[in-house]
């Protein structure tokens, strides 16, 4: 049988990442978002447990099973880690992370729990969350230029090339 801890989807790509990534900066952050990541499941499954929401192992296996499938994609090496492998882990992690962020949110303001469970901190989970994305992020967007080809974008200036800009905002004066 599938234990909860074992199907934790969030627990396994930061560790999987790690091990690609030991010895350098991002394994060390990696390193320590993944034991971040395993407290904060322990954390959910005692609320779980303490509101009496059982686990649902058909779910669990769907988690496992698309966490696995995720892991395919056409890298041009069909053995090996290659950079668009660290970005797609990386961007993984992140939306996992958002999700978390999000669902210690929902359960503090919409489901109340804040009220149910005084001793539950969720506002130092949800910082905590947010502590996790900026402690790898700027390896995230590194792993995306290698793997993506593209240069890092100076955040000051445009999204978009000017020209693109400007011919849209006439499109949109023509409509009107």
């Amino acid at each position: 049988m599938i234990s909860w801890r074992q199907a934790s989807c969030g627990a396994r790509p930061p560790g999987r990442a790690q091990r690609n990534n030991a010895g350098s900066e991002l394994g060390l952050a990696l390193g320590n978002v993944a034991m971040a990541i395993a407290e904060d499941v322990a954390t959910f499954e005692r609320i779980m447990e303490r509101v009496g929401v059982c686990r649902n192992l058909v779910k669990i296996a769907l988690a496992i099973a698309a966490e696995r499938a995720g892991r395919l994609k056409l890298n041009g090496r069909l053995t090996s880690y290659s950079p668009l492998s660290r970005f797609v882990e990386l961007d993984f992690l992140a939306y996992g992370i958002e999700g978390k962020k999000i669902l210690w949110q929902n359960l503090r303001d919409c489901a109340r729990l804040d009220e149910r469970l005084p001793d539950v901190d969720f506002d130092a989970l949800i910082a905590r969350a947010q502590a996790q994305r900026d402690e790898f992020e700027p390896f995230r967007r590194a792993a995306g230029n290698a793997a993506l080809g593209g240069a890092p974008r100076d955040q000051t200036g445009p999204a978009r090339p000017r020209r693109w800009s400007a011919r849209r905002a006439g499109a949109r004066r023509a409509s009107h």
